[in-house]
């Protein structure tokens, strides 16, 4: 008998536009963590839509599924009346 191909288990998401694979489904707060990225800084999209903090830890992440994660970046130009007070 012969032994068929080895499939492999796991689940294969596309993070950030590229593909990404974990052992089994997670949470988005897992991923998070799992990855060292701290929630109270980053924005994640999941499926095309936009996950409120609050719904990390209950929002799960499947095969095939697409997630976004954008840092905040502190800072920035300006404002006009910030640079004339600063010269």
């Amino acid at each position: 008998m012969g032994v068929g191909p080895v499939v492999p288990s796991g689940v294969r998401i596309h993070l950030n536009g590229e593909p990404h694979d974990l052992t089994a489904s997670i949470t988005i707060a897992a991923l998070l963590e799992r990855l060292g990225i701290d929630s109270r800084r980053v924005a994640v999209e999941h499926n095309l839509t936009v996950v409120k903090r609050a719904d990390y830890n209950k929002t799960m992440v499947e095969e095939a599924d697409e997630v976004e994660i954008v840092n905040f970046v502190g800072g920035g130009a300006q404002s006009s009346e910030t640079a004339r007070r600063t010269k």
